[in-house]
């Protein structure tokens, strides 16, 4: 008689999900939650995470790449915080595994360009993928996304789009064309997103301003429409720059190094401190890289195209169950105490 040992087979998704930029970003007054009533126009990026959840006996998250030492690998990181949300609120009940989440991070960390928003939208669809949640529709998907952070939402469909509210209602923005940018990615630089917030409305108060319910630009919406670099440029906001700057002066050098070296305009991405240099070609993008990077304040610099698509499966692995390990019986018998 042969017994038989059979082993478990593993899946994995891995997901290519994009950071952003805020091309406008308009702070209204602060809501009864707490959050500030915003309309910003973002558009996704050619700068890349690379999210691979896999079947697991346990819950786990795992970090490498160039920023990884800046982020938790513990419970509380947003990636698996979504994992276990959409578990939970999956319509159909029953033992779901638990999974590992692999990523590879490439996004600035606490930069403004939605990195953590972004591996948590990527975990969604894997994770979606993975458990084979054919059932979960697009509506609960992103229900579950705007209870994580305000950006995820966004990152599963990327493109260009118009969000409101807190920043979790998107609205997508039609367009032809790309843009080219350049990325200044400060060294030992951080913002907290809450600071930020917090120092626009002692600015605001000090000079004794009520903001207006926001609303998008037409300026910048008509000229997102033909993707005029120029009028884009011409029409780009951030209302929280003046906040960024002020609790890290050294973003003024940066943005005025930028417009100096030929960028057609400068701004914060989001609450910073990345800060996004429009160019008007692929061969402008590259000059200005060559300059800040020989001229420029010290930090990274990045070059990048958008808009590009969101969260994408980029990888399904199947890896087949162990084969047999054939056993025989003990000659002398069985075996007793």
């Amino acid at each position: 008689m042969w017994l038989m040992s059979l082993g478990d087979s593993t899946d994995a998704i891995a997901v290519r999900v994009p950071g952003k930029i805020n091309l406008e970003l308009v702070v209204g007054p602060v809501r009864e939650d707490g959050f500030h009533e915003v309309s910003t126009i973002l558009q996704a990026v050619s700068v890349y995470d690379r999210v691979t959840v896999s079947t697991a006996d346990r819950w786990s998250v795992h970090v490498t790449g160039p920023y990884a030492d800046r982020v938790p690998a513990d419970d509380s990181n947003i990636a698996l915080v979504a994992a276990k949300t959409l578990a939970r609120r999956r319509p159909r009940r029953g033992k779901l595994e638990p999974v590992r989440i692999d990523i590879d991070k490439n996004i600035p960390v606490a930069g403004g360009m939605a990195g953590g928003s972004a591996n948590a939208a990527a975990t969604l669809l894997a994770c979606r993928e993975l458990w084979q949640l054919d059932h979960v529709d697009n509506d609960l998907l992103e229900q579950v996304a705007a209870g994580i952070g305000s950006d995820v939402p966004f990152l599963l469909h990327g493109g260009t789009a118009i969000a409101s509210g807190r920043g979790e209602q998107v609205t997508p923005v039609l367009g032809r064309g790309e843009l080219h940018w350049v990325l200044w990615v400060g060294e030992g630089l951080g913002l907290s997103t809450p600071d930020v917030y917090a120092e626009c409305d002692r600015l605001r108060d000090e000079a004794g301003l009520e903001p207006p319910a926001p609303q998008p630009s037409e300026e910048l919406m008509t000229a997102l429409r033909r993707m005029d670099a120029d009028e884009v440029a011409a029409a780009l906001r951030n209302d929280l720059q003046e906040a960024a700057v002020s609790l890290e002066p050294r973003l003024r050098e940066v943005l005025e190094a930028g417009v100096e070296l030929g960028a057609r305009a400068a701004l914060v991405s989001g609450s910073g401190p990345t800060v996004a240099f429009l160019t008007g070609s692929q061969a402008e993008a590259i000059d200005l890289s060559v300059g800040l990077a020989a001229n420029g304040p010290t930090g990274d610099i990045v070059r990048a195209i958008g808009p590009v698509p969101g969260a994408q499966v980029v990888q399904h692995t199947r890896t087949p169950p162990r084969p047999p390990v054939p056993t025989r019986p003990s000659p002398l018998g069985p075996v007793t105490d």
